[in-house]
Order: structure tokens, then sequence, then C-alpha cells
């Protein structure tokens, strides 16, 4: 049950992100490409997102470290920071634009999502505070 759940929450965060946000007209990775859908699951858990963001497979492949890079250790470190301050966002759409953050991210600390998730997550946070020129920790969000 908590994989469906977290499934649809990262799905239909990303889905209702992409409704109101204008694509980037420049012709690097960050570029709007249709279809563009990531599928995150690890077979050792029950956990599942579904990315449906144009232009982030594109950016993931091109641009991205590669698997392995980071450990998952910092990986979770990371997606702790940065889904506790999306869901600080989306609590409070009067100071931050509602449109970006419009669903909560259910990410349990302790839990072990593993790497797969866990290295896609942290993409997609990058990616989305890259293209959108947002800022969700106190280090800068860098390649």
């Amino acid at each position: 049950m908590k994989s469906w759940c977290l499934a649809l929450v990262i799905g239909l965060l990303v889905i209702g992100c992409n409704a109101s946000k204008t694509a980037s007209k420049s012709n690097d990775a960050l570029t709007q490409v249709e279809n563009d859908t990531v599928r995150i699951s690890n077979a050792n858990t029950a956990y599942e997102i579904l990315i449906i963001e144009p232009g982030f497979n594109a950016w993931l492949i091109s641009t991205a470290r590669p698997e392995g890079y980071y450990s998952k250790t910092f990986l979770e470190h990371r997606n702790w920071i940065y889904a506790t301050e999306w869901n600080q966002r989306v609590l409070q759409p009067l100071q931050y634009d509602n449109s970006l953050y419009e669903m909560p991210i259910n990410y349990e600390k302790g839990v072990d999502y593993g790497y797969e998730v866990n290295y896609k997550l942290y993409n997609y946070f990058i990616y989305f505070q890259l293209k959108y020129k947002q800022q969700l920790a106190q280090f800068i969000p860098r390649i």
C-alpha cells in the first residue's frame, strides 16, 4: 500500500507541476521533450515512483552523475532535506508558487527505498531546482 501511495503522490505531484509550468526555450538538457516518463522501482522494495516531467529523462541520461557516483547514505540524507523543504513549501502557498509545490512528497526517514529510487528522486530534485530556479536547501544545486 505504501508503494502505491508514494507512486501516486509523486506521480500526481509531477503531473500537477507540469500542467501549469511553461517550458524553457533553450536548447540545453533542460528543454522539454514530449512523452518523457521515468519509472523508478526496486524489485527488493515495495516502492515505485513515476515521474512525468518533460525533459527529465533526457537530462538524467545526458547530464546527471552516473548511478554509483553518490553513496546511498548521501542520497537518503539529501532526499530527506529536499522532501522536508518541499513539504514546507506546499504548506505555504502564499509564499511559494503553488503551481510548483502542489502536493507533499511522502518520503520517510529510515525507510529503505533502495538505491535506484533514491538516486532518481535526488536527481529529480536537482533537475527541478535547476529548471525552475528554486533552491530547496542551504547548498546550491549543481551537477
